[in-house]
């Protein structure tokens, strides 16, 4: 690696859509450098999709999803350049618009690349215009492709070398590198991915942390070629993995310097740490399995930092743990992982976003809805509830417009605005919508009615736009008078009378019929908003008795009466794991 100067040094993402070949380019990239041979990758058809979960949902490094902006952001610290990939039969999609201006932001030169114009439905002309007038670039400055052909990849390896900038960085200055990745290996313990910037990084170097203080001892280091492959030195302008004597995943702290021990240098402009937006309990079917679960949660997150992890108990469930995720799709592939590698079985509760309740004297954030106050209670002293928003982009097909609007104003969007992407506007024209919308709106079921209502034409991306004042209401369930607690809801008031006539039909359904008549109620507050009776189960208590005995039959029935009456007053329900499993593991809709 001494022989490779930063002149010699090209460091780039690839900024795509799911489905938009950056798999593939990759493997062409690949096989054209000579970093892997043509037809060495075995069963699996794109090189880079390691984790099973990124090769059935089409996520590598599950980078261009907004849950995913972090990793998104990260990556790009260590680049110069980065490919603007597009699909030339589906045109510019919503994800693809915020990793953009995260790109030009941080000063990526930006090379758009048409990919699959190989493709009967490819149309090269109006999807270049789209990107002028989405994007502001030049259209003769777009290379047409097609990865999984091939053709044009080589133009795309000239324009990485005579556009993409080389890294700045000098070998005589000292030391300083900048952590973007980690990961966990059992035997090695952390491996963290660096950019040098300054100075050569050797194995047996001692450096030191710029924000821990820490200090540590490189055991071995290299580059990824693309698995790792060990070098003698790291030299500026290079990025590479090092493992050191570091064992707490939580001492990589991304964003970080690292230097030499003994000098100073002034530390780089680190990341903001990734805030969970979207909580969920999560609890083994079989409470047996509690250590298992929790086990295997605890090496999952070694990979994922951004996770956040509290021990949680529920009288309904028993013992669980309150994750924390940056969205719903970063839940849905924690979840799989858990299931895909650790064989684990579990309920996850209806995910929540964290609420900021303003009392009279303090200002507490809430992501559990059990810790919930009742507003409509004066002795709480809450004087305001404010829920987190998001500024949502939706680029649909024109005839889709309305559709899209309507699916808006139904979750509570405000400030709709839309323009057309199309110059020509002629017949399959599309839109891009823009409007402000609550995040507990999206993080159910929102994207899959977008995707049905859209006929699957609909791209959907958004972005943090703070907190906002907001009328919302706890809601809780009861089951013969006694609350359950793990199906506590927040909701806003305008809903409370749908939701509650929804979930308590959804509890009829699944709660086993007993010897007693069982009322399902929703409440907010004192009030009772929706209510469902689930009737009891009638033994024969006659058909012991001959004859035409009326009066004993009477006796018989009037006992049976009084006995359910005691048997209400006291009855405990007990909602059973597989009813729990069937009600949350069903779309709340």
């Amino acid at each position: 690696m001494t022989e490779y100067s930063c002149e010699n040094i090209r460091n780039f993402s690839i900024i795509a859509h799911i489905d938009h070949g950056k798999s593939t380019l990759a493997d062409r990239l690949l096989e054209l450098t000579g970093t892997i041979k043509a037809g060495l990758k075995g069963s699996s058809p794109q090189f880079l999709d390691k984790l099973k979960v990124e090769r059935e949902r089409g996520i590598t490094g599950q980078h261009g999803h907004v849950d995913f902006s972090w990793e998104v952001s990260r990556s790009m610290a260590a680049c110069q350049g980065a490919l603007l990939l597009v699909d030339a039969t589906q045109g510019v999609q919503a994800q693809s618009l915020s990793v953009f201006h995260a790109a030009r932001e941080r000063g990526l030169k930006i090379i758009p690349v048409l990919n699959k114009i190989d493709l009967p439905a490819a149309q090269p002309e109006r999807i270049a215009a789209q990107m002028q007038s989405t994007f502001g670039l030049n259209p003769s400055d777009m290379l047409h492709i097609s990865a999984k052909t091939g053709q044009g990849v080589s133009d795309v390896l000239r324009a990485i070398v005579e556009r993409i900038p080389p890294p700045a960085g000098n070998v005589e200055e000292k030391l300083k590198a900048f952590l973007f990745d980690s990961s966990y290996d059992r035997y090695r313990g952390v491996i963290s991915l660096v950019s040098v910037q300054n100075g050569v990084l050797r194995k047996g170097d001692k450096i030191a942390s710029s924000y821990t203080r820490k200090r540590y001892e490189i055991t071995e280091l290299g580059i990824m070629h693309p698995e790792e492959v060990p070098t003698s030195a790291l030299l500026p302008g290079q990025v590479g993995y090092i493992a050191c004597n570091m064992k707490q995943s939580s001492e990589a702290h991304i964003g970080d310097t690292l230097h030499r021990v003994g000098e100073v240098v002034e530390p780089m402009m680190g990341f903001q740490p990734a805030k969970a937006m979207v909580y969920a309990g999560i609890y083994p079917v079989d409470s047996s399995d509690f250590p298992k679960l929790e086990e295997s949660i605890k090496r999952l997150t070694l990979t994922d930092r951004s996770v956040t992890v509290q021990r949680e108990s529920s009288t309904a469930l028993g013992q669980g743990n309150r994750l924390g995720f940056l969205g719903s799709l970063h839940m849905d592939v924690f979840r799989q992982r858990l299931e895909d590698e650790y064989d684990a079985n579990v309920i996850i509760t209806a995910p929540t976003v964290p609420y900021k309740v303003i009392y009279r004297d303090r200002t507490v954030i809430i992501s559990n809805p059990t810790d919930f106050p009742d507003v409509s209670d004066p002795s709480t002293q809450v004087r305001e509830v404010h829920e987190p928003v998001v500024k949502a982009s939706i680029i649909v097909p024109e005839d889709y417009l309305g559709e899209m609007m309507d699916l808006c104003f139904s979750h509570r969007a405000e400030e709709l605005d839309h323009r057309y992407l199309d110059v020509s506007g002629a017949g399959s024209a599309r839109a891009i919508l823009t409007c402000t919308m609550p995040l507990s709106e999206i993080v159910t079921d929102f994207f899959d009615k977008l995707k049905s209502r859209s006929s699957g034409f609909a791209s959907f991306d958004y972005e943090d736009a703070g907190y906002k004042r907001s009328d919302l209401v706890k809601m809780t369930f009861l089951l013969n008078s006694k609350p359950v607690d793990a199906l506590a809801l927040i909701i806003h008031r305008s809903s409370e009378q749908a939701v509650g006539r929804m979930w308590t039909k959804k509890l009829h359904k699944v709660i086993p019929r007993q010897l007693f008549e069982v009322p399902i109620q929703a409440t907010v507050g004192k009030r009772v908003v929706a209510r469902e009776t689930l009737s009891a189960m009638r033994a024969d208590v006659t058909a012991g008795l001959y004859g035409g005995h009326y009066e004993r039959k009477m006796k018989h029935l009037e006992n049976q009466k009084e006995s359910k009456r005691k048997m209400k007053r006291v009855g405990s329900i007990e909602l059973p794991q597989e009813a729990f499993y069937s009600i949350l593991s069903t779309k709340n809709s």
